[in-house]
């Protein structure tokens, strides 16, 4: 029986897929439920699993852009699984009848292949050579006989003076789906939003005491949960979002949309790109929640389990480019969010504090918003807000007991 293996649906409004890479070759054997290929959407890549046991006939190329619903591949379940690689088949030589020996025919002579100098174009490809001003003689053809083709005159690029050594080459590779999305994403927010950033700085001293102190003892009672910076900033975004819930709201068309809860979106770094998950009703989790939620989905992005679930929605955004080791950077708004957060490399610097000065570790902050929904008023007051949350995590973050919220 040949199965058609069609593309299921990742996720509602979208209708297509990329097929990024298929992990099994054209006449494998595969297991049912085993990874085929993995496919890119515009918002996640996910794997393909066979839907039964048998011989796979691939139908498309990777690279090659599908419609939901369309068969990618075959599987004949009818076919044994072999137990190992066939030996190769001999050819048979045919027997000439006893007494008559069998003549050979004469071989024929491969016409001699035609040749063409180097930079000897198609009628298409000088055309386009023409229209970029590049000479013809300049581009090796790799066509047949060593001819100019439409790709070669394409890729083709006009000479920057004579090489003085070293390796010049380069590489062209096709973006997958969801990096594409992201950059289309990305150019929409720039050109569509209003867009501006404001900044401020965190003492990051009074979390480096409360970590200090407790991070051992949370990670034992967790299960091995860290306490990490990320459930400060959640808890403190949460406490400025609710004293300005202007930011966190979206524009839609001639409306503002508010929302009563708090649905973040935490960027984190995969190996398809940038993804930014969302951790739900974090005005509703404690310490443990955001960091055992955060850490879960990191570990499905990391993995490549991430889903288009994952990652819908979210009413505001946290970036931390400071694990890279940024100083100080203006992120850009995840639409159709109006602000987001961007945290930053710790440094201890030379600060006044009560009129001397101490060193101490402090972090740039920034909240890029869309000033279409957000005045200055807000926006600035967002952000001393976070930092006030920072600067006193037990009192505002914690209700002044500190074992309590981390449930020690």
């Amino acid at each position: 029986m040949i199965l058609e293996m069609k593309v299921p649906s990742p996720g509602e409004s979208i209708t297509e897929v990329e097929i990024a890479t298929w992990l099994v070759s054209d006449g494998d054997y595969v297991e049912k439920d085993q990874a085929i290929a993995e496919v890119d959407s515009d918002k996640a890549t996910l794997e393909l699993p066979a839907e039964a046991s048998g011989i796979i006939t691939l139908k498309a190329e990777e690279g090659d852009a599908v419609a939901v619903g369309q068969v990618v591949c075959l599987i004949d379940t009818g076919a044994a699984k072999p137990e190992g690689s066939a030996p190769a088949k001999e050819e048979k030589k045919e027997e000439a009848p006893k007494g008559e020996e069998k003549k050979e025919e004469p071989k024929k002579e491969a016409p001699a292949e035609k040749t063409y100098a180097t930079g000897t174009p198609s009628p298409a490809a000088r055309k386009i050579l023409d229209e970029k001003n590049i000479d013809p003689a300049t581009v090796t053809g790799t066509g047949k006989g060593g001819r100019v083709t439409k790709d070669d005159a394409v890729n083709a690029k006009a000479s920057m003076g004579t090489p003085t050594g070293g390796n010049r080459a380069s590489e062209r590779t096709k973006l997958s789906m969801l990096r594409r999305k992201v950059a289309e994403r990305l150019v929409s927010a720039k050109n569509e939003t209003a867009m501006l950033t404001t900044f401020n700085e965190v003492n990051m001293t009074p979390i480096n005491k409360v970590r200090a102190e407790f991070k051992d003892e949370f990670k034992a009672k967790h299960a091995g949960v860290s306490l990490g910076f990320m459930s400060f900033f959640t808890k403190a975004v949460v406490r400025a979002l609710q004293l300005y819930p202007d930011v966190n709201s979206m524009m839609d068309g001639d409306y503002k949309v508010s929302y009563d809860f708090v649905d973040v979106s935490i960027a984190v770094s995969g190996p398809k790109g940038l993804m930014v998950p969302v951790v739900r009703n974090a005005e509703a989790l404690t310490f443990r929640g955001i960091e055992a939620e955060i850490k879960r989905l990191a570990l499905r992005a990391r993995d490549g389990q991430i889903t288009v679930d994952d990652m819908t929605g979210g009413t505001f955004t946290i970036t931390n480019g400071g694990v890279f080791g940024s100083m100080l950077s203006t992120p850009i708004i995840n639409p159709p969010q109006s602000g987001i957060l961007g945290m930053h490399n710790i440094i201890e610097r030379p600060i006044a504090v009560d009129g001397k000065v101490e060193i101490h570790p402090m972090m740039y902050v920034a909240l890029s918003y869309d000033h279409r929904i957000i005045d200055g008023r807000e926006s600035v007051g967002f952000l001393v807000a976070v930092k006030e949350g920072l600067e006193n995590p037990v009192e505002l973050l914690m209700d002044g007991n500190a074992r309590k919220a981390l449930e020690l």
